[in-house]
């Protein structure tokens, strides 16, 4: 008597497009939440325009630079949650948030500036992986480059 064979790697094509699928929507997922942190940073700065600039001011960043922080943050955050230029915006936004840590986290003898510094570093870890992997299938970036209109192509 034969015993019938079964292999961990064998699924139905039903099954893999299903995984194909929640991946797909576990990138939307990943970007919106990577994005709503810059988002929500670029609204309270607006919110508390003043404070933030005299905020920067202190550690020595100009405070005209402001409003291309806001843009950044804002801006980038929406590119980022549709998938728009996630690759080059990954790494602006990656090398954005090592920059503000060490300018504004880097008091290494306050145990919660040396938290923010750590948070600032693993969010830059996290999107450096965005700009190695991409947007994902359901992304503007996905959709132009099945079109072949896609501005980013020589970094996909």
């Amino acid at each position: 008597q034969t015993q019938p064979s079964f292999r961990l790697n064998q699924v139905s094509d039903s099954t893999t497009s299903e995984i194909v699928t929640m991946n797909a929507l576990i990138e939307v997922a990943g970007r919106v939440l990577m994005a709503q942190l810059f988002l929500m940073a670029g609204f309270s700065k607006i919110a508390g325009y003043a404070g933030t600039q005299a905020y920067m001011q202190s550690a020595g960043v100009p405070g005209f630079l402001l409003p291309l922080v806001i843009a950044l943050e804002l801006g980038g955050g929406l590119a980022f949650a549709a998938g728009f230029l996630t690759r080059p915006l990954a790494m602006a936004l990656a090398g954005f948030s090592v920059v503000a840590g060490i300018l504004f986290h880097g008091n290494s003898a306050d145990q919660m500036q040396m938290i923010m510094l750590m948070k600032n570093i693993s969010i830059a870890g996290g999107l450096l992986m965005w700009m190695v992997h991409g947007a994902g299938r359901y992304s503007v970036d996905a959709l132009l480059k099945q079109r072949g209109t896609s501005p980013v192509l020589a970094c996909q």
